[in-house]
C-alpha cells in the first residue's frame, strides 16, 4: 500500500451519509424530541449533511441541529505549546430532556466523545446521548465508547492517519476518505 489509500470514495461517501441518515428516521422519526449536535471542528460537517438529507427524506422537515465546541473539556487542552483558540459552541435550543445524537466523523480513542460528552452536559440533561460517526477506527479505544450509527469500520495502524476530506473544503468537489500512511510527507 502507498502513502495514500482510498478508503471511501465520492460515491460511496454519499451512500453511507444517505444510509446513517435512514438509520436515524428509523430511530427518530420526524425528530421531535431529538438533535444533531457535530462536534467540533470536523463533526460539525457530518451532522449538517445528516441534518441536510434527513429533511430530504422527511419531505423538507429540518431536525434541529448544533456545533459544540470541546476544547476546554478535552483531557489534553493543557498540554500544547500554543494557546488554544475555542471554536463556537452554537445551540439555538435547550438539550434539556432531548435525545441527541453526537455527531463526528473519525471515532479512534474515544477521549473527543467523553470530551463532548461532558461539554454537552454543561448545557443541560438531555434525556439520552448516542453516537453517529463517519468512520469508526475500532483497534485504538483508550475509553468504553461505543458509537450506535456507523458509516464504515477501518481497521488501522496506530501510526496510520485517516483523513475525511470534504468537497466545500478541498476545493476538488469530491467528499471522500483516506488513509494516511506514516511515510506521506503531504498528508
Amino acid at each position: 500500500m502507498g502513502p495514500e489509500h482510498l478508503l471511501i470514495n465520492p460515491l460511496q461517501f454519499r451512500l453511507t451519509l444517505d444510509r446513517l441518515a435512514h438509520q436515524l428516521v428509523e430511530a427518530h422519526g420526524e425528530f421531535a424530541d431529538s438533535a444533531l449536535i457535530g462536534i467540533q471542528p470536523r463533526g460539525i460537517h457530518v451532522a449538517q449533511r445528516l441534518q441536510n438529507r434527513i429533511a430530504d427524506i422527511l419531505g423538507g422537515q429540518r431536525p434541529r441541529c448544533g456545533d459544540l465546541d470541546i476544547t476546554f473539556f478535552r483531557d489534553d487542552f493543557r498540554r500544547h505549546d500554543q494557546p488554544l483558540r475555542a471554536a463556537a459552541t452554537n445551540l439555538e435550543f435547550s438539550v434539556e430532556g432531548l435525545n441527541i445524537v453526537l455527531v463526528d466523523d473519525v471515532l479512534f480513542t474515544g477521549r473527543t466523545i467523553r470530551a463532548a460528552m461532558d461539554a454537552l452536559l454543561a448545557h443541560g440533561r438531555p434525556a439520552t446521548m448516542e453516537l453517529a460517526v463517519l468512520v469508526d477506527r475500532r483497534f485504538r479505544r483508550e475509553l468504553p465508547i461505543e458509537p450506535q450509527y456507523v458509516g464504515r469500520k477501518v481497521d488501522s495502524l496506530d501510526s496510520q492517519r485517516v483523513k475525511v476530506i470534504w468537497a466545500e473544503e478541498d476545493g476538488t468537489g469530491e467528499d471522500r476518505v483516506q488513509l494516511i500512511n506514516p511515510s506521506d510527507s503531504h498528508g
